[in-house]
């Protein structure tokens, strides 16, 4: 008991010596806000006045005058203070002493409510202690049965009073559950003893049905006043939580300006501060045309730095990707796969990789990931069938190609299946690329790029028959399919200024692809990389004294003049290696042919295709480097013919090099903007189809472009 006591006395002292009262939150903001000498104030407005409130800012309002000195002090009830006493509830002690001294402001309180003699009225303590549990149906029954049974009995005015403002307090908490906002405003505005430090909770309430009532002035008003008024650290911060949650950014940041500081300089208010950098970051991620500040950004980035989530370094991911920063995506999204292994993290992992070209490490980033959903397998297969358009073609290992053979069949991915053909035919595998090619139009039945490539594989494998049937069903839809294997002029046409043709951009398809039911496919087609493994390019010494100085290859011996080449060609400088490459000529046998190989490399390079052109036969080569070189001699001359708008001239040689080498993307872009400048609107939108399907923005990009001119024609 004796603890008890100390207890008491110490939070009657801490009351005692308060400031002249607990402040209140006037609801009716045209009177005022602020009163600085009381818990409770006097009564605002009539409950009709609710729903039209004014948006008035805070103020300070004037003191309740304490009595004149002739007038007599009024009785103070000091019931509930000392029954609070009595149950050692020092938190409803310290507000019931608040109270009691904003309605009288001359009264002082007891030093110890329990040394004045009480002669305890058992009944009466049975409804305190209902009302202390807050059965208040229970206390209102108890106080009715001892007036019948005591007719001359009263009850405490502050028992009745407090049973009022709980009873008060409930009905404004179940209209809030309720989204009853207007009656939440109504029972705040006949209740101002609710709206003080100690009722956190009900001032919150009351700011929400102002914010959901569209009267937001009048919501910032009931957070400030919680800011100016309250002390509680954890209340304060929840307030600029729920503030930040339902005010607009104007009058949310009109609060944080109220932000209180340690004296390490840290602001109570970071969590919040962080959480909206959070919220700018995610909204630009989802949409490029918003953006994050340069400080948003920043505090993020020293979040990710410093926390162990990994959910911050996602976020910053996210933002990168979506602003073509691919680099700096990857490095975030790295950083938080390292620190939390998961799928979100490792999509868009995969897809900074995509942007980048490491197609090998973005499908073994994705494969563990990818039947989690929808969009994780598209990102998977895009992965899977870039890495099998690369250019040379990578001999894959055995089960990462089994891996991405088995998703695709599962998956009825065509354009991945597409490319499996392609990548079967660059390994000289005619027969698997053509049932890979079936196997596509299987799933979808009006890929043109998989007719294309089949209608090439039976002019290689001489199926006259087959060729003759693809040509056939396509007959009408595709003039490149009909003019395979045939001599081919292209119709010249009228012009339009022709859109610049993006390079290749292997990303994430914009939505999952839809694909044509497709009967049951056989045994996925075997594609064996080590029965024709691709040639190695020669080995390419530096000399020992470096070629970064200027050197005259015409007094050295050849070989020594085809390492200068190779050298000079590492360090960019195509045109000196070019001339190296010359001298190097002058040999024979594997000398000579690796001197032809590498001055028409060093002609593509520097733009000069006709003389690369004749560079490739200056000297015999393998049918592998023959093909690989006459592949990019007419890629650029496909190029250089776009360029000066020659349209028919750029599809004539992309048909060539189509016939040696699977097609790029960038390539396939290219001939869709040809045909478009060519008024072929339905070739250029099978080609853009295609090339969408792959996961290329370019190919949605040329859609549109297709759809544009068809609209510019009605």
């Amino acid at each position: 008991m004796t603890s008890r006591l100390a207890l008491l006395a110490s939070a009657i002292c801490l009351a005692t010596a308060a400031p002249a009262g607990a402040q209140f939150w006037n609801i009716n903001g045209d009177a005022g806000s602020v009163q600085t000498t009381g818990a409770v104030a006097s009564p605002p407005f009539s409950a009709g006045e609710a729903s039209s409130l004014p948006e008035a800012p805070l103020v300070a309002q004037a003191p309740v005058p304490a009595p004149p000195p002739d007038q007599p002090m009024p009785t103070v009830d000091e019931s509930a203070l000392r029954y609070f006493a009595r149950q050692g509830d020092t938190r409803r002690l310290e507000i019931e002493i608040a109270r009691l001294r904003a309605l009288y402001p001359s009264w002082t309180p007891p030093a110890d409510p329990l040394a004045v003699p009480l002669s305890v009225d058992e009944r009466l303590e049975a409804v305190w202690l209902l009302y202390s549990q807050g059965r208040l149906a229970e206390a209102r029954q108890a106080i009715a049965e001892r007036q019948m049974s005591e007719p001359q009995w009263q009850p405490p005015s502050d028992l009745l009073d407090r049973l009022a403002v709980s009873e008060a307090r409930e009905r404004l908490v179940n209209a809030s559950n309720l989204d009853q906002y207007q009656t939440v405003v109504r029972v705040g505005s006949e209740n101002p003893s609710l709206l003080t430090c100690s009722e956190v909770d009900v001032l919150w309430r009351v700011a929400e049905a102002f914010a959901m009532t569209e009267r937001q002035p009048r919501a910032r008003d009931a957070y400030r006043y919680v800011l100016t008024t309250c002390d509680d650290p954890q209340e304060r911060l929840a307030t600029m939580q729920n503030a930040a949650q339902l005010l607009s950014a104007d009058l949310r940041d009109e609060l944080l300006t109220l932000e209180r500081f340690g004296d390490d300089g840290a602001g109570e208010f970071a969590p919040v501060r962080d959480d909206l950098a959070r919220d700018a970051l995610a909204a630009a991620g989802e949409d490029a045309s918003v953006t994050a500040s340069a400080e948003d950004i920043a505090r993020v980035e020293r979040l990710a730095g410093e926390g162990p989530s990994a959910s911050d370094a996602r976020l910053l991911g996210w933002y990168y990707l979506g602003r073509d920063d691919a680099e700096a995506a990857e490095r975030w999204f790295r950083m938080a796969f390292e620190a939390e292994a998961e799928g979100d993290a490792a999509e868009g992992l995969a897809l900074a990789l995509i942007e980048r070209d490491a197609f090998a490490e973005a499908e073994d980033v994705a494969f563990p990931y990818r039947d989690e959903n929808d969009d994780r397998r598209q990102v998977y297969l895009a992965a899977a069938a870039n890495l099998l358009a690369v250019e040379p073609r990578v001999a894959l290992a055995p089960d990462i190609l089994a891996r991405i053979v088995g998703e695709v069949v599962e998956a009825r991915n065509a354009p991945a299946a597409q490319q499996l053909g392609w990548y079967a035919r660059a390994y000289g595998q005619h027969e698997t690329a053509g049932q890979w090619f079936s196997t596509a139009l299987g799933f979808d039945p009006d890929d043109e790029a998989s007719a294309y490539g089949l209608a090439l594989t039976r002019l290689q494998l001489g199926d006259t028959a087959g060729l003759a049937e693809v040509k056939r069903q396509w007959a009408g839809r595709s003039d490149r399919i009909a003019t395979v294997g045939t001599p081919q002029a292209e119709p010249a046409a009228p012009a339009p200024q022709p859109p610049a043709p993006g390079g290749a951009q292997n990303v994430q398809p914009a939505q999952p692809l839809a694909y044509a039911a497709a009967p049951a496919q056989p045994a996925a087609p075997t594609i064996i990389v080590e029965a024709e493994p691709r040639a190695a390019a020669p080995a390419r010494t530096r000399p020992s004294s470096g070629c970064s100085a200027s050197t005259d290859p015409r007094g050295m011996a050849p070989r020594a003049a085809l390492t200068l080449g190779w050298c000079l060609m590492e360090i960019d400088r195509p045109l000196e290696a070019a001339r190296a490459f010359d001298v190097a000529l002058r040999a024979d046998g594997a000398t000579a042919r690796d001197a032809a190989y590498g001055q028409s490399l060093a002609y593509l390079r520097a733009g000069l295709v006709d003389e690369a052109a004749v560079a490739a036969t200056a000297a015999p080569m393998n049918s592998e480097r023959s093909a690989e070189l006459q592949a990019s001699i007419l890629a650029e001359r496909a190029l250089g013919a776009f360029e000066r708008r020659r349209y028919a001239e750029a599809l004539m040689a992309l048909d060539q090099r189509a016939q040696i080498a699977a097609e790029r993307n960038d390539l396939m872009v290219l001939r869709g903007y040809a045909y478009l400048n060519l008024y072929r609107t339905d070739d250029a939108r099978r080609v853009f189809q295609s090339v969408a399907g792959t996961g290329s923005r370019e190919g949605l990009r040329g859609l549109a472009a297709v759809d544009d001119q068809m609209n510019s024609q009605r």
